[in-house]
């Protein structure tokens, strides 16, 4: 039987209660793993034919989002950090090529921040990956791919500066 989104979401509220920091949201990965392996959840889920972003879950006291994310056909974001929270993506189909990206300029509030690529890595269906307050990275998705994505906060809510690569400025 499938774990429940409530279920899930009152796990990860449990770990942040007892630990809030960079140790608890390792954690949290480790649980996003383990149900990236629950079929049933994620056909439940994480669909397909979904929209690019799906709120499933938000937690009334801490504020942290479970989200399912469709990707339909080739996609490319630009780098990116989460504001002042973090994110966690775990692929749950196809496979998602992510840059880590290192600043070197900061933004301003007339000019985008630059960075520089540092490497480039592939999340395959199954793994999940923690990025801290002001990690800057980008996703890379060939094909089309779903994804389960927890975010500390709702970063639709939260203005967030543009980067650009040095190669591209």
């Amino acid at each position: 039987m499938a774990i429940s989104v409530e279920a899930f979401g009152r796990q990860v509220h449990d770990i942040i209660a007892a630990d809030p920091g960079p140790d608890g949201r390792k954690k949290i990965c480790a649980l996003v793993q383990t149900v990236l392996k629950d079929n049933d959840f994620i056909a439940a889920n994480v669909r397909p034919d979904g929209p690019e972003r799906h709120l499933l879950y938000q937690d009334p006291e801490y504020g942290f989002c479970i989200l399912a994310h469709s990707y339909h056909g080739a996609k490319d974001s630009p780098p990116h950090d989460h504001g002042p929270t973090w994110a966690i993506y775990g692929q749950a189909t196809g496979e998602t090529v992510m840059t880590d990206w290192a600043l070197v300029s900061a933004p301003t509030d007339s000019q985008p921040g630059t960075v520089r690529h540092v490497r480039d890595y592939t999340l395959a269906p199954g793994m999940a990956y923690v990025y801290e307050p002001g990690e800057l990275h980008s996703p890379r998705r060939n094909t089309s791919t779903t994804l389960i994505r927890m975010e500390g906060l709702d970063v639709s809510k939260i203005r967030r500066a543009p980067f650009i690569s040095v190669a591209a400025a």
